[in-house]
Order: C-alpha cells, then sequence, then structure tokens
C-alpha cells in the first residue's frame, strides 16, 4: 500500500502532466460538470512541519485566494449553497461554484473571511455542534499531537493485532501515525476514540480538550453569521462516521446537531455535511436521513463535479476538496476542468450508492 506521502506526490505529478499538456483546456468540456462545491477545512498562515499528517486539511490565506481568482477566470460563477439545486434544474447556465468549510474552525474567521469578504463570495461553514460549545473530540488532531509527543506508538486494532512502532524522528513518526489511523479508521469508532483518548493520555494530553483551542464558539458564530454572505450548515453534534452507528443514534446526530445550531444562532438550518463524508461514513441510509429530516441539500466527500442528474439526489452530492498537500496552479487548472474525475470514476457522473 502506498504511504500517503507516495500518493499525494503522485497526484501532484498527475496534475503536472496534466497541465504540462493543456488537457485541462482540451478535455475540459467532457470532464466538467455543471458546477462543484469545493471542501475547504483549515485556512491559516502557518507553516506546517515536517511531521504533519493532517496537512491535507489546511491551506493558506493566499491560495484561497488563488483559488477564488481562478474560479474567476475559468468564468465559474460563485453562488451559494442554497442556489445548487435550481442551478442543477436549470443547465445551461455559467459554471458555478460553491464554497463550503467543514468543523467551525477559529481560523475559518480569521484567515478565510477577510478573503471571502474582499471576493464578495457567499460561503457556507458547517458546524459539528459539540465543536460549538467547546467540547468533543477531533480525534485526528489528537492523534497527531500524542504521536508527536511520543517515541513509541503501541495500540491494538479493531481485529485484535497489537501495534508497536518507532516515533523517534519525523518518518518514523508519519509511519506510526499512518498504521493506527488505518488500524482505527477500519473498525467501530469506539475503539478509535479509545484507542486515541489511551495515547493521548500517554503523551500528557487531555482527550477532548482541542475544540476550545481550535473551534469557534457560539458568540464567534453569531458574529460570523451576521454577515449575509456566510450560510451556516449542519455537521452532525459530534461528528460521527455515521455509518458505523445504528439508525436511530445517526439520525439523532444530525437532527440534534441541526437543533442546537438553531437554538443557538436563531436561524433555520438547510444544508448539511456528513463527518469524514466517504463511502464508510455516509450512504443511502444516511441519505435517506437527510431528506426525512427536511434538508435541502446534504454534502459528502465522494469526489466529482456536479451534472444535471445530481437534482435528482440533493442529498448525496460530490465535492471537490482544496488539498492542502497540492497548493499548486497545476492542481487547481485540473480540479476545476473536472479532468482528474474523469480518469478516477471513469467518467460515472453518479455515486450514490
Amino acid at each position: 500500500m502506498l504511504s500517503s506521502r507516495n500518493r499525494h506526490r503522485l497526484f501532484e505529478a498527475g496534475f503536472r502532466v496534466v497541465s504540462g499538456l493543456a488537457a485541462d483546456r482540451w478535455l475540459e468540456p467532457a470532464a466538467r460538470g455543471l458546477g462543484l462545491i469545493l471542501t475547504f477545512h483549515h485556512v491559516s498562515p502557518d507553516a506546517p512541519g515536517t511531521f504533519a499528517p493532517n496537512r491535507l486539511l489546511s491551506i493558506t490565506p493566499d491560495f484561497l485566494d488563488r483559488t477564488l481568482t481562478a474560479l474567476r477566470d475559468r468564468s465559474f460563477t460563485i453562488v451559494p449553497l442554497e442556489a445548487v439545486p435550481e442551478r442543477l434544474a436549470r443547465p445551461g447556465q455559467a459554471p458555478f461554484a460553491a464554497l463550503t468549510f467543514d468543523d467551525g474552525y477559529r481560523d475559518n474567521a480569521a484567515h478565510a473571511a477577510p478573503v471571502l469578504r474582499r471576493h464578495r463570495a457567499p460561503w457556507t461553514l458547517f458546524v459539528t455542534s459539540d465543536f460549538a460549545d467547546q467540547r468533543g473530540r477531533l480525534w485526528w488532531i489528537e492523534l497527531e499531537r500524542a504521536v508527536r509527543r511520543l517515541d513509541r506508538v503501541q495500540a491494538t486494532g479493531a481485529d485484535g493485532s497489537a501495534l508497536d512502532l518507532k516515533a523517534r524522528t519525523d518518518l518514523e513518526k508519519v509511519v506510526a501515525f499512518e498504521a493506527v489511523y488505518r488500524a482505527l479508521r477500519a473498525g467501530p469508532e469506539e475503539h478509535l476514540l479509545d484507542t486515541v483518548a489511551e495515547l493521548c493520555g500517554r503523551a500528557g494530553i487531555r482527550a477532548g480538550g482541542l475544540a476550545s483551542e481550535l473551534c469557534l464558539g457560539w458568540d464567534g458564530l453569531r458574529d460570523l453569521a451576521r454577515d449575509p454572505a456566510v450560510t451556516i450548515g449542519a455537521h452532525t453534534r459530534s461528528h460521527p462516521m455515521l455509518a458505523k452507528h445504528a439508525g436511530e443514534a445517526a439520525r439523532a446526530e444530525i437532527a440534534e446537531g441541526r437543533a442546537r445550531i438553531e437554538a443557538m444562532l436563531d436561524r433555520t438550518v438547510r444544508h448539511l455535511s456528513y463527518p469524514v463524508g466517504d463511502r464508510t461514513s455516509a450512504g443511502p441510509r444516511e441519505f435517506a436521513l437527510a431528506r426525512e429530516l427536511g434538508f435541502a441539500t446534504a454534502v459528502t466527500t465522494r469526489p466529482g463535479h456536479l451534472f444535471a442528474e445530481h437534482a435528482d439526489h440533493p442529498h448525496a452530492l460530490p465535492r471537490v476538496s482544496v488539498n492542502g498537500c497540492h497548493q499548486s496552479q497545476a492542481a487547481l487548472k485540473g480540479l476545476l476542468s473536472g479532468v482528474p474525475f474523469l480518469a478516477w470514476n471513469r467518467g460515472r457522473r453518479l455515486d450514490v450508492a
């Protein structure tokens, strides 16, 4: 199995080839959809260290600015998420882009909002209500911080396999993080959370203590929500991988997260983002729950542009991730053209199973 570092090197090489051959232009008519929904997480000017396994979730304000400029240069109209269903139902207009930010990080207000405001771009912030309550588990960051502090990482996989990995150098830490991450993601979420909490304890880190450091509280969200260009969406109560949980628990996570946001911000919430959002986290059952609970749209992290067929599946919309490992013009041109998705998805327009 390729390491994440090698995968990202291959992706970047692919983006350069597409750009060098100008395939982002001559294949664009066959690859580009009616529009796309872009996914962002952190926006920060801080440079990542040599051990930064979550760096794919963070871009700089400058790259956000270049992304918005590239959208305009390629004739995309930036629209609020609310406008996406109508755009899909009426093909033939200029290509559109909707901008979405997951989790509710403080740096979105500090570093993303000024750039978005300068471009007069509408955007959606998907809020996990426990994070806004300054609690909850940002376990992927907890795991990174624990591995950074530990010299040896010992854990038990969901299948009972024992992991015992050196973590003295940055390279060893990368290997250890990836091994533990893969082993835990493959099993029940309860085991994942318990194991990461154990590692945090050994590293002297309090599990559940990161939300107050990294995420906006309700006062900050109220300030942000005063901007008419900002839409607040729901991202569940505690950020679980919904498909790993029983149906009633998944329903409660979605409904309670929305209800908490509506109560604290005094506004109706019409849009949902599935946490993690891949096939292991959201599928037909979750799409049906979002529809039954009355959301206008719900977004995944399955990659792809939007086509007219998606008008019939507004609760299973794909997105295009703006990846912090690929902050280059070649990557931008490729993603906006749709060419990488033509290859990765073999031309499939719908991915809702």
